[in-house]
């Protein structure tokens, strides 16, 4: 991350990541495909975490409200990573393939939450409503976050606009 801060994204190499690292190339690449990956590495452990955390909401919770709670659990598990997620975005700011890979890894989260509303038993066209409201409160919650340091705690920032959302949907 410090590499990509320092020289941005283009111009940082493997093999400069694998030296400040203390790993060879061939070790490197036994972790990650490419150096993208290296910015992307958690995503497999947040959907997991988001599934997971989905799947346990009380049965009486609302699929927008368990789709809430599910962000939120992401949310604190992101916020742990102190001023990463801050440094990550702005490497994926500059950087057009970067986006769109970002834009692929929320579609795959809607996806899989989507799913795991339909094991709920949530029916479509709900699930799918439900899965990608939430990644676009996300989103919007997560930018918020970024952009204002001040703005504190991310979970209580996911929840505040949901409600938000909640509001505007019902005519408030």
């Amino acid at each position: 991350m410090e590499l990509y801060v320092e020289r941005g994204f283009e111009q940082t190499t493997v093999a400069e990541i694998a030296r400040r690292a203390g790993l060879t190339e061939r070790t490197f690449f036994r972790h990650y495909a490419d150096k993208r990956e290296v910015l992307f590495w958690g995503a497999g452990a947040l959907q997991e975490l988001i599934v997971k955390t989905l799947a346990s909401a009380p049965d009486s919770a609302a699929p927008i409200d368990a789709v809430a709670a599910a962000l939120e659990a992401a949310g604190a598990l992101i916020q742990e990573g102190g001023d990463r997620p801050r440094k990550r975005q702005d490497v994926i700011a500059a950087n057009a393939e970067l986006q769109e890979r970002e834009l692929i890894k929320m579609a795959t989260l809607a996806s899989a939450i989507a799913g795991a509303l339909r094991e709920r038993g949530v029916p479509d066209p709900a699930a799918s409503l439900a899965a990608e409201a939430g990644i676009a409160v996300f989103r919007v919650a997560f930018e918020r976050w970024i952009n204002d340091p001040a703005q504190g705690d991310l979970p209580a920032v996911i929840r505040q606009s949901l409600d938000e959302l909640k509001a505007v949907t019902a005519g408030s």
